[in-house]
């Protein structure tokens, strides 16, 4: 625009200056009319270049204005446009902060949560160790608990028992002194004889010769006899026996366990035991052919039983039977120990007996653990008599019992 305008004035001030110089000139010159009539074209010229001058600059101005408004607009619309992405960067910032600010948060929030999470460990940790070192403690002072007890419990032991071993000698009898000293090589045979009872004597025989060949001791406190069957199983595991096996009555022993006692290698009795032998007495059933069968069966036993013992006593068997009813009408013959020896049902008187076996405390554990072969259970009948029903006999058995009151039935 500024160009414009100086191109407008440098065109017009020469104009000025041909029109005064023409004026004298032509009063003077006919040139002048000439430079006149190219002036008049020239300032016509001007005219129209000023005028289209004009109108150029009118169209520049126009455009200018057009321009310029644009410009404005643009501006404005510019300005509004960063007005719009300010919001939006303010809008953006400001949720980028709270972005910022929930990601602070969320991240104190973990922390917080960790630190908690470490802290509850520790604290785990801690109670852990202090369970453990109370755990520690109560172990120790079960141990301590339990160390008492078991010292009790072997003072209590120590108290059960004598505390010393029972005596084994390969002469368990002295004759001077007629003191014996059994060892825990013993076993029991009380009440009557029968397959139990057999099963029981017979077993420990075989399991004593498993251990040594000293001797063993079949104690007899009371026995009224019993089964043959039984009775001679037990003679025969005596007589196969490495081992010497002695037989001690300290009460009573009859029928089966009167010969038992008497075919014994050695056998001791107490002055006043008391042995009986006698005939078979026996309970039978069945008819007279029956009963007649059975008593040569019965018979044959006797003979088979009485005439070892007879030999050992040196008489007969008829001098045996007789003898019998000598002492007593009912054929049982009894003697007491002492007089026993001097008819060699029994070898040897003793006055005293050492029980080496019996180391514990009875009262706390029997010595013999197993169930007796002999218990049976102790009944009245309908008259108030007492008895116990024995087992049933094996076929060609018989009971060779000493039984008066038919106690045992």
């Amino acid at each position: 625009m500024n160009k414009l305008f100086l191109y407008s004035a440098l065109i017009l001030f020469p104009v000025n200056i041909f029109s005064q110089s023409a004026v004298i000139k032509t009063e003077e010159d006919p040139e002048i009319k000439a430079l006149k009539t190219q002036f008049d074209k020239i300032s016509y010229s001007n005219k129209t270049s000023e005028e289209n001058a004009k109108a150029k600059l009118k169209e520049l101005d126009f455009e200018f204005q057009k321009l310029s408004l644009e410009n404005k607009l643009a501006a404005e619309k510019n300005k509004k446009e960063i007005y719009e992405l300010t919001k939006k960067l303010e809008k953006l910032k400001n949720e980028n902060e709270l972005k910022n600010e929930e990601i602070k948060s969320a991240s104190m929030a973990y922390a917080k949560e960790k630190n908690d999470m470490e802290m509850e460990i520790k604290r785990m940790e801690l109670a852990e160790k202090k369970a453990k070192n109370e755990n520690e403690i109560l172990k120790a002072k079960l141990e301590k608990l339990k160390t008492e007890l078991e010292l009790r419990d072997k003072k209590d032991d120590w108290k059960k028992q004598s505390n010393t071993d029972p005596k084994y000698y390969d002469k368990p009898f002295d004759e001077k002194t007629k003191e014996l000293v059994l060892s825990d090589r013993r076993i029991s045979l009380n009440g009557p004889i029968v397959k139990d009872t057999a099963d029981y004597v017979t077993e420990r025989i075989h399991y004593f010769n498993n251990i040594s060949t000293q001797p063993i001791f079949i104690v007899i406190d009371n026995s009224p006899g019993g089964s043959v069957m039984s009775g001679y199983r037990i003679l025969k595991a005596m007589d196969s026996s490495k081992a010497p096996v002695y037989v001690v009555v300290k009460s009573f022993a009859a029928s089966m366990a009167a010969v038992i006692t008497t075919m014994a290698k050695k056998s001791f009795v107490y002055p006043n035991a008391i042995i009986l032998h006698h005939q078979m007495s026996t309970m039978n059933w069945g008819n007279m052919t029956q009963l007649k069968e059975q008593l040569e069966w019965a018979k044959e036993w006797e003979k088979r039983l009485h005439t070892p013992v007879a030999k050992k006593m040196g008489i007969s068997m008829d001098e045996f039977r007789k003898r019998m009813y000598e002492k007593n009408s009912d054929g049982d013959w009894q003697e007491f120990g002492d007089n026993a020896v001097n008819y060699k049902w029994a070898d040897y008187i003793v006055d005293r007996i050492e029980e080496t076996a019996f180391v514990k405390n009875p009262d706390y554990k029997p010595i013999e653990s197993a169930k007796k072969a002999s218990y049976y259970e102790e009944k009245n009948d309908e008259k108030g008599q007492r008895y116990i029903n024995l087992p049933r006999l094996e076929p060609f058995d018989f009971y060779f019992i000493y039984n008066p009151d038919r106690y045992y039935r």
